[in-house]
């Protein structure tokens, strides 16, 4: 890999505090955002998962999820203890639904928070917005590949 300059190393020092910042505050807004649903963000996340995607075995919805999988159990507790979800297990595999309660607060916030998150992003056309996806994937796929240091 060749050496950076001193102007490369600020430009990614800077990018990733921007990406940093932009990021917390989306989070900070989103969980904000959804209190009116008694949601947290990462609870918000496998509601939009199961829902979208069940049945889904846990195994399947770790790797969904924007949260460690360390914390899917944990999460998948409270939400079952809230009625919001079940979980059956067949043989080794656990399988994840939604309650009849848990479809009604799917119903009710994927629309709005998509709404929301949207609106986040306001400021940049459409073709910006499209850009920006482009760029994040090509970021991601760096990553996936492990070619970082």
């Amino acid at each position: 890999m060749p050496l950076l300059s001193k102007r490369e190393k600020q430009r990614g020092v800077l990018l990733w505090f921007r990406l940093a910042r932009f990021y917390n505050l989306s989070v900070k807004k989103s969980n904000q955002h959804l209190e009116q649903f008694g949601l947290t963000t990462a609870q918000f996340d496998i509601l939009a998962q199961v829902g979208a995607h069940q049945p889904i075995t846990q195994k399947g919805l770790a790797k969904k999820l924007l949260v460690t999988k360390g914390n899917v159990t944990q999460l998948l507790k409270k939400m079952e203890e809230r009625g919001l979800v079940t979980r059956r297990k067949e043989w080794k595999t656990k399988y994840i639904t939604l309650t009849e309660s848990g479809e009604k607060y799917y119903n009710e916030s994927v629309t709005k928070q998509e709404h929301f998150q949207a609106s986040q992003f306001k400021a940049l056309t459409d073709e910006e917005q499209k850009q920006l996806l482009i760029l994040l994937k090509k970021l991601q796929k760096q990553e996936d590949v492990g070619e970082w240091n």
